[in-house]
């Protein structure tokens, strides 16, 4: 049996998720973000117990379809912005629809009638935190940052960044990145 959990962002998350699922008496086949497969269905009240335990730290149990969707959508964005090994070759609307199995619009019109914005800003914003870590960690250039988040030049980046920051690449690292934002609350 496969459960849907909102805001699973990160390795931690999983961490965290397993933790209760075993507190709950449940035992996950896998934990991926924002899914996970157990080996048996769970009894109401251990589901209870799990739903409350996850509430806590900030998680939430997704049943209905399109809600499932969005985070499906979200995470495919967070994995190919933070987690990924370099740029996909394919568009963003690609990858979504090859994973999803859904056509780019119905996605695209699910996702801002129920987040209130675009899959394509929800995706800028999500590069855009990673230019703030990437500039925190003070690793690379800007343009190996560019380079690496798949932005066509360093000006098109600071532009974008700017635009959404309302800073340049680097007044913001001169703040020493006191505004980053969690992946959850973006």
């Amino acid at each position: 049996m496969k459960l849907y959990i909102k805001n699973m962002v990160c390795r931690r998350c999983k961490i965290m998720v397993k933790s209760e699922l075993e507190k709950a008496g449940l035992h996950p086949l896998s934990i991926e973000l924002g899914e996970v497969e157990l080996e048996q269905v769970p009894a109401d009240g251990q589901l209870k117990q799990l739903s409350s335990s996850l509430n806590e730290l900030g998680f939430e149990l997704i049943d209905d379809q399109k809600s499932r969707l969005i985070e499906q959508i979200k995470t495919l964005i967070i994995e190919q912005v933070h987690y990924a090994d370099g740029q996909s070759p394919l568009k963003l609307s690609a990858v979504l629809t090859s994973k999803l199995n859904y056509d780019y619009g119905y996605l695209s019109n699910l996702f801002s009638a129920v987040e209130g914005t675009t899959i394509e800003k929800y995706h800028i914003a999500q590069r855009v935190e990673k230019v703030k870590e990437l500039l925190v960690y003070n690793e690379l250039s800007l343009s190996e940052i560019a380079f690496q988040l798949g932005y066509s030049s360093v000006a098109y980046l600071s532009s974008q960044f700017k635009q959404v920051t309302g800073l340049t690449p680097s007044a913001f690292k001169a703040l020493q990145g006191s505004k980053r934002k969690n992946l959850e609350d973006i």
